[in-house]
């Protein structure tokens, strides 16, 4: 990594992990109260989109680390699940957010933040979720890759902010849900609850992505714009890699 990657993940840390505690406001998912609502996430998918995958993927695995100390503070858990995650998460935003995407990739993208709102009607079948909730996490996911399809056919050059959003917010969020249900099988999760059911990780998997699609939709395009309008050194060549 170049001086200005390290510098760039170590502010990516340093921000995600501030702002990440002082903005999760309490706020636990409400059937099992283990995973955060977090809008922080907006901060290191813009660094994946400027500064590269790599940036995004080790400055939310830092971040969400020192984060996860401060606030529930069991290690192990954050080891399992939410650095693994979170690199993943980002680094793919960073992969896929910095290429040109045609078309049906975006289309294909859309029906993927369906499918995920999708799930949350599932839940409501097993009478683990109100229809009001089920309701909701639907709608969002479903709202928010309409609002990809737009952003691509209004906007083409921001197309792959969207694909990007979904893609690894998705792929995050199920590592998520799967890491912290497998973790409960063994261990004791730092709300008290043990071996869990395998559809809490379903939940989760929800939850997580139902409560940051929409940060990373709708506010990490204009930042990334803002920040290129200020910083044109940091845009890429018009040659990008085509997907």
């Amino acid at each position: 990594m170049k001086t200005l990657d390290l510098v760039a993940t170590g502010v990516n840390a340093a921000l995600y992990a501030v702002f990440g505690y002082l903005t999760y406001l309490g706020i636990f998912a409400p059937l099992i109260g283990v995973v955060r609502f977090w809008p922080s996430v907006i901060i290191p998918a813009v660094f994946a989109i400027i500064f590269g995958p790599l940036v995004g993927g080790l400055g939310a695995a830092i971040g969400i680390f020192i984060s996860d100390m401060l606030i529930h503070g069991n290690a192990l858990l954050s080891l399992v699940a939410g650095v693994p995650s979170n690199f993943v998460a980002f680094f793919l935003v960073g992969h896929i957010g910095r290429r040109q995407i045609g078309n049906r990739v975006v289309v294909a993208s859309a029906m993927l933040g369906v499918l995920v709102g999708a799930s949350s009607l599932w839940l409501y079948s097993i009478g683990r979720l109100d229809v009001a909730t089920a309701g909701l996490f639907a709608a969002i996911c479903i709202l928010s890759a309409l609002a990809t399809l737009i952003i691509s056919a209004v906007w083409p050059t921001r197309r792959s902010y969207g694909v990007a959003s979904i893609v690894g917010l998705a792929v995050g969020s199920a590592m998520i849900g799967i890491g912290v249900w497998g973790f409960s099988k063994i261990f004791m999760l730092p709300s008290g609850e043990t071996d869990l059911p395998f559809y809490a990780s379903i939940f989760w998997f929800i939850w997580t992505y139902a409560t940051e699609i929409p940060f990373l939709i709708l506010l990490v395009p204009p930042i990334v714009k803002a920040c290129y309008a200020a910083f044109p050194r940091f845009k890429p060549s018009a040659d990008r890699r085509s997907s």
